[in-house]
C-alpha cells in the first residue's frame, strides 16, 4: 500500500507565497513522475506542475513564472513552491505519484487527499 501525504496549505493573501509538501510512503520500489493538480470549485481537476525522475518539469502557463516544482528522491518527496499567489489560484491541490512496488510490477497512480489552498484578495 502506497499513501501520499500533502501539507503546506492554508490562506494567504493575494500576493503571498505558499509551498506544500508530499510525502509517498508505505512499499515502495521505484517512483516515475509526481505531481500537483488542482480542483476549484466548480471546476475540472488540472494539471498544475509535474517532475520526471530524472527532474524535468513541466508546468501548466497559468502558473509558470510563480510556482516552481521540485523533488528530493532519497526522502520519496515532492514540493510546490508557490509565489505571487493570485485569487483564482485558490483550489484543492493534490498530489500524484507514479510508483511501482516491485520491480516487475507496472506503474500505477496514486493521489493524495488533498490540501486546500485559499488566496484571499
Amino acid at each position: 500500500q502506497v499513501q501520499l501525504v500533502e501539507s503546506g496549505g492554508g490562506l494567504v493573501q493575494a500576493g503571498g507565497s505558499l509551498r506544500l509538501s508530499c510525502v509517498a510512503s508505505g512499499i515502495i520500489f521505484s517512483i516515475n513522475s509526481m505531481g500537483w493538480y488542482r480542483r476549484a470549485p466548480g471546476k475540472q481537476r488540472e494539471l498544475v506542475a509535474v517532475i520526471s525522475s530524472g527532474g524535468s518539469t513541466n508546468s501548466a502557463d497559468s502558473v509558470k513564472g510563480r510556482f516552481t516544482i521540485s523533488r528530493d528522491n532519497a526522502k520519496n518527496t515532492v514540493y510546490l513552491q508557490m509565489n505571487s499567489l493570485k485569487p483564482e489560484d485558490t483550489a484543492v491541490y493534490y498530489c500524484h505519484a507514479e510508483v511501482r512496488v516491485t520491480p516487475i510490477r507496472k506503474f500505477d497512480d496514486y493521489w493524495g487527499q488533498g490540501t486546500q489552498v485559499t488566496v484571499s484578495s
